[in-house]
């Protein structure tokens, strides 16, 4: 996209071409002006939440290493989930660390033996297990497997030993390929234990 000056009396439109003002109708004029003022709002909003979760994990990390100290700990590794309280437990932080998991080749091993179970189970089990076993493997438009319903599937208690080596089979293709931290800020609700979260994401605003 040209991204060169637009001259005066001009707008570019989507294929790059230069316009006179005069050709372009008021209501698209109007809508090209309001669209420029909001997207200039969430490009700074975009600048601050940056520079503010850059500036919560500095600060929260360097809190935490001047916390260890004092016992005469360094810290070092990987950094694990931290909950600080205000004072009067008024506030509350929570550091969260989650791991990015996907499954290597074993998978499919493990999905060809639960997929012998559930043929030979087909006639005599209960039709909420049989769907809830199919449902795990299947995946979304983009190709992804749902960890969650994968990993679930090792808390059924069957004993059979195809589901058993299937489970092993589950467990060992687990690959950690990266981690994500998120904060979360909380706020006492009056006098109570319980507290509610104050929302950073937009949609929960």
């Amino acid at each position: 996209m040209d991204q060169s000056p637009v001259p005066n009396g001009y707008m570019r439109n989507a294929q790059g071409h230069l316009v006179p003002l005069e050709l372009v109708k008021p209501i698209d004029q109007e809508r090209d002006r309001l669209v420029r003022e909001l997207v200039a709002v969430a490009k700074d909003l975009n600048a601050r939440l940056v520079a503010g979760k850059s500036k919560m994990f500095g600060d929260v990390a360097a809190f935490a290493d001047l916390s260890a100290e004092q016992y005469g700990v360094k810290r070092g590794g990987a950094k694990g989930n931290i909950t600080l309280h205000t004072y009067d437990g008024a506030y509350k932080l929570q550091i969260a660390t989650a791991e990015n998991v996907t499954f290597d080749e074993r998978l499919q091993a493990a999905k060809a033996l639960v997929d012998e179970c559930i043929n030979e189970w087909a006639q005599n089990s209960r039709p909420e297990i049989i769907v809830l076993v199919q449902q795990a493997f299947q995946t979304d438009r983009e190709g992804n497997i749902n960890v969650g319903r994968i990993m679930g599937l090792r808390q059924l208690a069957i004993k059979d030993e195809r589901w058993q080596a299937a489970m092993t089979a589950i467990g060992e293709s687990v690959k950690v390929i990266g981690t994500k931290q998120y904060v979360r800020f909380y706020e006492r609700v009056g006098s109570s234990d319980r507290y509610a979260p104050i929302p950073l994401d937009m949609v929960a605003v």
